[in-house]
């Protein structure tokens, strides 16, 4: 557990200098197409402002693309002082709570380290669950904060979107840059290869995305749910909430694509698609393992 912890921090850092590069290519792509260094400019800009911005305000932009809203005592007792004592259980600061207001039971972490964790569910979960139940699931999310998944996990949620927005930035230069429209052949040139690495990246990116998403997320959801069951001592908690979430049938509306992975359960598993990769291994066999422990 102590290697996976150092494992996600390293990670978190390499993911962030590969953004770097990889944005920086991309300007010295926009450069040999058009012979513009100012391009090249822009993009490593570009690079460091989002690779930065991701760092710290990753967990913001996730709240605020869920629709998530703070969780008060007044409002949600229970919730808010189970989070409080698995975190003194769990030994990290008490994470900030907070709660989506959609019947889909569902329920992720995100923030940067243990000391700007979140910890947010549904009303639909909230619903639902018993005592148990519940702190099963928050104990999984307090896992995911303990184990340094959250940095890794929201970066790949916000640079993944950067990355589809180069893919279409890419996609309109191409269209309307002037492609086929200058007299000079290598210049010519330039943009109809540029058109065509535009048109091959709108393309993958999707599929890349899912990629990424679904390898770094599947061994990070057992060892969650591993490492839940071990700070509550009562695996089957957990074990009956996963069941419960199977079988509800509502879709959360405020999930996409760029934070599926973040949750506890894939929110979008009935919007499947011809590239949909699985972000989550099998609820069945994760409530199997549970069991079995």
């Amino acid at each position: 557990m102590y290697e996976q912890i150092q494992s996600n921090i390293w990670r978190s850092r390499l993911l962030i200098v590969g953004f770097i590069v990889l944005i920086g290519l991309v300007g010295y792509g926009f450069y040999l197409a058009y012979g513009d260094p100012i391009a090249l400019i822009i993009a490593v800009g570009f690079a460091f402002a989002t690779s930065i911005g991701s760092y710290y305000y990753s967990d913001q932009i996730v709240l605020a693309s869920t629709q998530a809203r703070p969780a008060t005592k007044e409002e949600f007792p229970h919730y808010v002082n189970s989070v409080e004592g698995l975190a003194l259980a769990a030994g990290i600061p008490v994470p900030k709570a907070y709660v989506i207001d959609d019947p889909a039971p569902n329920a992720f972490a995100t923030g940067r380290d243990p000391e700007h964790g979140v910890i947010c569910v549904t009303t639909g979960l909230l619903d639902i669950m018993n005592r148990v139940e519940l702190e099963g699931v928050i104990s999984h999310e307090m896992s995911h904060i303990k184990n340094y998944d959250i940095r890794f996990m929201a970066l790949v949620a916000v640079l993944v979107g950067a990355i589809a927005m180069l893919a279409h930035w890419f996609w309109w230069s191409g269209r309307f840059g002037g492609y086929g429209r200058s007299d000079r052949d290598d210049e010519g040139q330039g943009q109809v290869i540029f058109f065509i690495i535009g048109m091959v990246l709108a393309i993958l990116a999707p599929i890349a995305a899912g990629l990424v998403q679904a390898m770094i997320s599947r061994r990070r959801e057992y060892l969650a749910d591993a490492s839940g069951a071990m700070l509550t001592r009562y695996p089957d908690g957990l074990a009956s909430a996963l069941e419960k979430i199977a079988n509800d049938e509502h879709v959360l509306r405020s999930a996409n694509k760029a934070t599926a992975h973040l949750f506890i359960s894939n929110p979008l598993r009935n919007l499947g698609g011809v590239f949909s990769f699985s972000t989550h291994p099998p609820i069945e066999d994760r409530i199997k393992r549970l069991r079995e422990m």
